[in-house]
């Protein structure tokens, strides 16, 4: 059992790392096809990747060290939640510390440091990308935990492989009025904290709109591809995570090797399917002003409290 364990952290951390790109390269080419453009292809942010990896690097004067360790904090962080939540299994060798909270927690530190890195870079662009994000992290973040906290009720715990087997032990919970209330609270707040339209546009420099784009323009060379990996990892982890809470069927419950890879290639399937509509929806979707996201963002914190109290209701029922 616990060799499949840590196979299971293995595959899953190795299969965020490798198939965020993927993820990231599909999203831009379902775009591209709808807009009656060729795209660039698939594979084409690891080639990015690798073009940056190659180059040099680059600091602007007057940074320190928390500029510095950014990129990196970023990346670790995002694997060491890919670790915790169950994309493939939920017979884990870290399933006992793969709590609510501490993945909330480790979400946010990833967030705080790179906002910390646009405050030291001493620019305009950083400190206005900064003050954006955490003004964004403020709402999405509660959202984020209280959405998930509604599911937790029936199951009398915050730690999310047990969430995950007893949804998929009772799946009604996913269909009830709580279930459905959680799901469209995650999801806007999978799309702010991914930095996704209509909350932000990832492919846009303009100072009027840009939040993530603004802290990391100082960037270069392999700093800059650990940032864009690190925002590919957390797009990929946060769109497994809720295919997981809401949509469990296929995850491995048992230290099985062939259930394992099954649970892999499904949990592909499924992020991949969830990208792709996503995507083909930004087409469609135009960037909200930025003052129009935070009622956006508190109308998702209320969702997450009404699912919060109907899950209390149905379980006390």
């Amino acid at each position: 059992m616990n060799v499949i364990g840590a196979a299971a952290v293995a595959v899953q951390v190795g299969g965020v790392v490798a198939g965020a790109p993927l993820l990231c390269g599909l999203m831009r080419q379902v775009r591209a096809r709808l807009e009656g453009r060729a795209g660039a292809g698939v594979g084409q942010p690891w080639r990015d990747l690798r073009k940056l990896l190659r180059k040099e690097a680059v600091t602007s004067l007057g940074t320190g060290p928390v500029f510095r360790a950014a990129p990196v904090l970023l990346v670790a962080t995002t694997g060491v939640v890919a670790a915790l939540v169950p994309l493939a299994s939920t017979d884990m060798v870290v399933s006992g510390s793969s709590d609510l909270i501490v993945v909330v927690a480790l979400l946010a530190l990833g967030t705080v440091t790179l906002a910390l890195a646009g405050l030291d870079s001493g620019t305009a662009f950083g400190g206005m990308g900064a003050s954006r994000e955490m003004t964004l992290a403020a709402l999405v973040e509660p959202t984020i935990l209280v959405s998930v906290f509604a599911l937790s009720l029936p199951t009398g715990s915050t730690n999310l492989p047990a969430i995950v087997s007893g949804a998929l032990f009772d799946p009604d919970r996913l269909v009830s009025p709580a279930g459905l209330l959680a799901t469209a609270a995650l999801a806007v707040a999978v799309l702010a904290e991914t930095g996704r339209l209509p909350v932000d546009n990832p492919s846009t420099h303009l100072e009027l709109t840009m939040v993530h784009e603004a802290m990391v323009l100082e960037y270069a060379g392999p700093d800059l591809a650990l940032v864009e990996l690190g925002a590919q990892m957390r797009l990929t982890v946060l769109l497994g995570l809720l295919a997981s809470l809401f949509a469990p069927w296929g995850i491995a419950t048992t230290a099985s090797a062939g259930a394992l890879v099954m649970g892999l290639a499904v949990c592909a399937g499924k992020v991949a399917l969830l990208g792709a509509a996503l995507a083909a929806a930004e087409v469609f979707w135009a960037k909200l002003r930025l003052f129009r996201v935070p009622e956006l963002l508190a109308g998702s914190f209320l969702l997450s409290l009404l699912a919060v109290t109907a899950s209390y209701f149905l379980s006390g029922a």
